[in-house]
């Protein structure tokens, strides 16, 4: 985090928060402004022809969701849990519905909801479409996810390009298609073609949608293919490890208006559904130093908090950036414990040795009592995290 952060609103929250609570604190705080010039910023630079849904999983709270709805085109879901928060935003947003293990009754739901398009992952799945929407009366749209046969960039998750459990083989989509074409109530829209994660090289990307767009060229002209959507994900990177290293979104959108120059498919809009790139710099975990140690000769400190509030550092097995935020108050008779210029391994409160946020960071000064500020923690924060594991209490949460 930049210091300019570190002198605004965020910090001031923090503090009046330790000033209202005589415990020690843990929180994470969602700056809603930065949030929605992020949002902009992203749709405002992509070509005609492209349209952006938010992918709720990466953060699906209603005050995150309230704040994107006026300017995302739509709303991605990976469950009918996610469909009814989109739902309670906003009656009639664009969804896409999207997952692996779809149950009847979620599709049958998400039908019922008006979602846009549905993802079919399996030759089974478009069955089990066709079959609730023929019951219901209802004309299904799809997306045939595939996983294709091709080598993709470096990520830090690949979800094609090798056995996975998302999508239909690439090998497959002549059964896949000539099948959507039989089936009663189901109506192909489009593919959709979400094969990496985290990428941070905008250049690849670009390239990446070139393949994309080749493909679905080649499966329209081969099957006589009226389609209407591609859908390319997310997949645009955060750097959690290196602040210098960022995924150019000027640099991916110039690319793209040449890929989409050469390669665009008359009548067919390209859609994306990122959730990690539009939320993650809007939110902060705040949590307080409650113990130090040297343990075999390493320093620990020891948090109100950790993996089961923010569980994404362990997850990814990355140290998580972070900044300390001097907290003067000390309420002990007894003496401050604090170190200098050492390495610190910040843990959590769990009885586990996994709960750890960050290994070996130097730090020219901490006390026990001063507050670590992780940055970059508005996605895949609190809700994937194990909240009731030792039945520790919850964070606060603070939307600016």
């Amino acid at each position: 985090m930049n210091q300019t952060v570190l002198d605004g609103k965020v910090l001031t929250t923090i503090k009046e928060w330790k000033q209202e609570h005589s415990q020690p604190i843990s929180a994470f705080i969602y700056d809603l402004q930065a949030l929605r010039e992020r949002a902009r910023q992203t749709v405002s630079g992509l070509p005609e022809g492209c349209r952006l849904f938010y992918a709720i999983k990466a953060n699906p709270t209603q005050e995150i969701l309230k704040c994107l709805e006026p300017i995302v085109y739509g709303f991605e879901a990976a469950s009918i849990g996610e469909i009814r928060k989109i739902r309670q935003v906003s009656s009639d947003k664009p969804v896409i519905f999207g997952g692996p293990g779809k149950k009847d009754n979620e599709i049958e739901e998400a039908l019922l909801l008006q979602v846009k398009l549905i993802h079919a992952e399996s030759i089974l799945e478009l069955r089990r479409i066709s079959h609730i929407a023929t019951r219901l009366g209802i004309q299904a749209s799809v997306l045939i996810r595939v996983n294709l046969r091709a080598s993709f960039p470096e990520a830090t998750l690949i979800m094609a390009g090798r056995p996975t459990q998302f999508g239909i083989d690439e090998e497959q989509i002549e059964d896949a298609i000539l099948l959507t074409q039989s089936l009663p109530n189901l109506q192909l829209e489009g593919f959709h073609l979400h094969s990496i994660s985290n990428n941070l090289d905008a250049h690849l990307h670009a390239r990446l949608i070139s393949v994309y767009l080749e493909r679905v060229k080649g499966w329209r002209e081969r099957f006589g293919l009226t389609l209407n959507y591609l859908n390319a994900g997310g997949g645009f990177g955060i750097s959690y490890t290196d602040s210098e290293r960022k995924f150019e979104w000027d640099t991916f959108v110039s690319e793209l208006r040449q890929v989409l120059y050469q390669n665009a498919i008359p009548g067919v809009e390209l859609l994306f559904e990122p959730g990690r790139y539009i939320a993650a710099a809007c939110g902060y975990y705040a949590t307080e130093v409650v113990d130090l140690k040297c343990n075999h000769g390493k320093h620990y400190a020891i948090l109100r908090g950790g993996s089961h509030h923010f569980r994404l550092p362990g997850a990814w097995q990355h140290s998580h950036p972070f900044e300390i935020v001097p907290v003067e108050q000390w309420n002990y008779p007894f003496g401050r414990p604090e170190v200098w210029d050492v390495e610190i391994t910040v843990a959590g409160e769990l009885c586990t040795p996994k709960d750890v946020l960050a290994r070996d960071i130097q730090v020219s000064r901490l006390r026990v009592g001063d507050i670590l500020l992780f940055t970059l923690a508005g996605a895949y924060g609190w809700t994937i995290s194990a909240h009731d594991f030792l039945s520790h209490e919850h964070p606060d949460h603070i939307f600016l």
